[in-house]
């Protein structure tokens, strides 16, 4: 690991404290005096200025140090949390990522950015000037200063012994002894050279340094910690607190690679023992008479500490070594996205090379040689699926971001709305994720602006004050179903039908059931606001998130209950990248359709033949199904052969049937996307190479739905006995 990987770690471990130190702010404005929520706000601001002191960035430490001792003042109860504090702490955290995304990329703060930092430091040094009437420390403030196991003020105890590639890493272990000193005095050090090897043997690149030091300082365990967060994994760094029990010192002693006469020798230099109790520890360790036994129980009867106390810490190491195996088994591991990118576009090569090479050895006839590439076949499905599993994440991230969209939004407008969140471990691809984002935004702010009433006429309907918005996600089948809600007005049907009537978007007189209705909402410039706001009433916002969930080959419908609320239902597919396909052939070209939406595949009968001709629809079973003629919607000229069949697909609750030359079976479908000239074209989505080297069009279901509802006419309600 070089020192860019390990800002890399920095950075990405920042982001991630100040999504935890964003989400605890939001909830502390329900619960002011929650002590794990003040710790989890501290921890985060304090492990980054930590972090970033190591990296050199003064400017993120000087402006988190500021930060962090304001929270330490609300730690020790001298200040409550409140809405002002909440608001101003939200900013800081902003700026925090401002500061964070400038390390990410190699920029220095404008004078602008910089700025809005200054002002933000004189509003928390407001805060840091000493009153005369400071509050006296609240039951929950003395709960989170209260030393813990008896623990008093006194000099800390730090072991440090430093990995052997820490300087191929390129750091320094100075830099982290000299860093303590930024945040407390280092009392006495002992350097130890005891791991050097000869001249001969020594290797420069190697680091075999170790110190022992006595630290004086107010700082918590976490604080110290924190010091040495980059090189915890490959060094052994133990810390003490002041006045700890003995056994812990056991522990220690038992667990440093020196032999208990030189690591005496240090304990004492650094105010650990005292040279009485060191004396005895080794007068019995000398004795030939006396078996070798643990320091612990040496300490024991030397009447230094108490039998309970080692029992118990004895009793606590062998719990710790029971449950470390299993632990470390379940380890996670940071991966780069870009590389889990790269892993399914090869799997994706891997698959394509696949079916080439099962489709030579079934021309080849040789039975082994099919059966060798069958199996191969299996084992690459079966390396799909776990690839894939690898870019799962759950959605609850993305829905939590929101709190704070709510939050800020719900203030600039003078409503009181809350966000309800169900479904959050719900998983779809990370890609997908990161696109939803946007789309999901434009949504929950109309919703709130356009949607829930004011306060008083909620009261006038009935309605509690606080306006409600929902987020909601589900498993439906191979896609994934992504709800917004609404308590609101709800829409005006006749207010949308007048509003398109004007723009020419429908004729007058003409008919349209609910959801066409409220689906013009999503057309271009298409608005019902009576009012032009900061966040709608423009006529932008709904045809792009249309646009957006479609490039994502979804869909997305409303549903409306005027004076109820609306729900805005989008769907999506699990992953952009490899799905499984049906194959089916029409003429010379073949297509493939997701095997997920197909329901079943039926003969074309020459009766049925002959009642769909010149029809757009089927009976089947007694019910109408839409079909659509693959061979006149891609304008195929070739003479249909003697027997078709009918491929019904289902999405979102519709059905269609797609009359096609041939069924080739399934296929393991790679997906490639089309090119812009493709963009208005519904019927499609992406395209793949099959095993012989030909290119084969993907259908998108949604679309092909879409086109063979619209060619029904109301009169095929009813299907003749």
């Amino acid at each position: 690991m070089n020192m860019d990987e390990i800002l890399k770690t920095f950075i990405a471990e920042s982001e991630e404290l100040l999504q935890q130190m964003e989400a605890a702010l939001l909830q502390i404005e329900q619960a002011p005096d929650d002590a794990e929520l003040i710790n989890a706000i501290f921890r985060a601001a304090h492990t980054i200025k930590g972090s970033a002191g190591l990296f050199g960035l003064d400017h993120v430490v000087a402006f988190t140090h500021v930060a962090e001792s304001v929270l330490d003042r609300i730690r020790s109860g001298e200040m409550a949390f409140d809405e002002t504090l909440s608001a101003l702490f939200l900013e800081v955290c902003d700026h925090l990522n401002g500061l964070i995304a400038r390390v990410s990329s190699g920029s220095e703060p404008e004078a602008d950015f910089q700025a809005v930092g200054a002002a933000l430091v004189q509003r928390l040094e407001h805060y840091l000037q000493p009153s005369a009437q400071a509050a006296q420390p609240t039951a929950v403030a003395r709960a989170l200063v209260t030393p813990v196991d008896g623990v008093a003020a006194g000099h800390w105890h730090l072991s440090l012994r430093f990995g052997p590639d820490m300087l191929r890493n390129g750091m320094d272990p100075l830099a982290f002894v000299r860093y303590l000193n930024t945040f407390g005095r280092i009392v006495n050090i002992v350097t130890l050279f005891d791991a050097i090897p000869t001249a001969a043997e020594m290797d420069p690149e190697t680091c075999y340094l170790g110190f022992e030091v006595a630290f004086d300082s107010d700082a918590d365990k976490e604080t110290i910690e924190a010091a040495f967060e980059f090189v915890r994994e490959d060094s052994q760094i133990r810390i003490l607190p002041p006045h700890s029990r003995s056994s812990d010192y056991c522990q220690l002693i038992d667990d440093l690679p020196e032999e208990d006469l030189r690591l005496g020798e240090i304990l004492v230099r650094c105010g650990t023992l005292t040279a009485t109790e060191l004396d005895e520890v080794l007068r019995r360790q000398a004795d030939p008479a006396v078996p070798r036994k643990p320091i612990g129980e040496v300490l024991v009867e030397a009447q230094l500490v108490n039998p309970p106390v080692v029992d118990a810490a004895l009793n606590k190491q062998r719990k710790i070594k029971e449950q470390r195996a299993p632990a470390s088994e379940g380890q996670l591991i940071r991966i780069d996205a870009t590389k889990l990118d790269q892993l399914i576009d090869l799997i994706g090569e891997l698959i394509i090379a696949g079916a080439g090479t099962q489709l030579i050895a079934q021309q080849s006839g040789l039975t082994t040689l099919v059966e060798s590439t069958g199996v191969l076949s299996r084992l690459v499905e079966e390396v799909r699926d776990t690839a894939l599993t690898l870019r799962m994440v759950q959605i609850g991230t993305t829905f939590n971001r929101f709190q704070r969209v709510v939050r800020d939004v719900s203030k600039e407008i003078g409503k009181d709305i809350a966000l309800r969140i169900s479904g959050g471990d719900t998983e779809l691809d990370k890609t997908v994720v990161e696109k939803i984002g946007d789309p999901l935004t434009h949504l929950i702010r109309n919703a709130m602006d356009h949607g829930i009433e004011s306060a008083e006429l909620r009261l006038a309907r009935g309605k509690p004050a606080q306006g409600t918005v929902g987020l909601n996600a589900y498993h439906e089948s191979s896609s994934i179903v992504i709800e917004v809600t609404d308590d609101g007005g709800g829409l005006s049907r006749e207010r949308i039908l007048r509003k398109a009537t004007e723009r020419g978007l429908i004729s007058e007189g003409q008919v349209l059931g609910d959801k066409e209705v409220f689906n013009l909402i999503f057309e271009p410039g298409f608005s019902t606001a009576e009012q032009i706001s900061n966040l709608s009433g423009r006529g932008v916002g709904m045809d792009v998130v249309k646009k957006n969930i479609t490039a994502l080959r979804g869909s997305v419908d409303l549903t409306s209950e005027e004076g109820r609320g609306t729900t805005v239902t989008i769907r999506l597919p699990l992953t952009l990248a490899i799905i499984d396909g049906f194959l089916i052939g029409v003429g010379k070209a073949a297509y493939v359709v997701p095997l997920e939406a197909v329901e079943e595949c039926i003969e074309l009968t020459e009766a049925a033949s002959v009642q769909a001709s010149g029809n757009d629809y089927l009976d089947l079973r007694g019910e109408v199904l839409p079909v659509l003629r693959l061979r006149q919607l891609f304008a195929i000229e070739e003479a249909p052969p003697r027997r078709q069949n009918v491929v019904v697909v289902r999405y979102a609750g519709q059905r269609a049937g797609l009359v096609v030359d041939q069924l080739l079976g399934e296929f393991q479908t790679v997906i490639k996307p089309l090119g812009p000239l493709f963009d208005h074209n519904r019927s499609l989505g992406g395209f793949t190479i099959l095993g012989s080297g030909a290119v084969a069009l993907i259908l998108s279901v949604p679309g092909l739905i879409g086109e063979a509802s619209s060619t029904t006419v109301s009169a095929h309600a009813a299907v003749p006995a």
